[in-house]
């Protein structure tokens, strides 16, 4: 399954956008409401809380390159990926979408479908809010 967030237009440097996600402390500024719970629990891992869904630990993966920063599942019953994707429009103007990549069953990707695209938009309004 694959979920793709709306792009998001930002006046920062990609340089400046993907320091802000690869620190994982702004994490927690970029929640949606929902959120319950945001716990770091060491350099490279955090764990956050959706109000009606278990607790999910996601680890910071270094990207290929400074065009990409990927959080994945440290859940092997859940496994996932939730990439952003940088593109450098100009000096001082950068693109960015979030993607959710992830291999569940299909009964499973009926029940969390919605939920997860409504999670990623939230999370790309987050970014745009703190970056803006």
């Amino acid at each position: 399954m694959k979920i793709e967030g709306e792009l998001i237009h930002l006046a920062k440097a990609k340089s400046e956008v993907y320091q802000f996600l690869s620190t994982l402390e702004n994490y927690s500024l970029i929640m949606p409401e929902s959120n319950k719970v945001f716990e770091i629990i060491d350099y490279s891992r955090f764990k956050f809380g959706l109000k009606g869904m278990p607790e999910i630990v996601l680890k910071l993966v270094e990207g290929n390159d400074s065009n990409t920063v990927v959080l994945s599942s440290d859940n092997d019953k859940f496994p996932f990926t939730l990439s952003g994707l940088l593109h450098s429009v100009s000096e001082e103007e950068t693109q960015v979408k979030l993607v959710f990549e992830g291999d569940f069953n299909p009964m499973m990707e009926m029940m969390i479908k919605s939920p997860l695209t409504a999670f990623v938009n939230d999370l790309s309004k987050g970014i745009e809010l703190q970056l803006s």
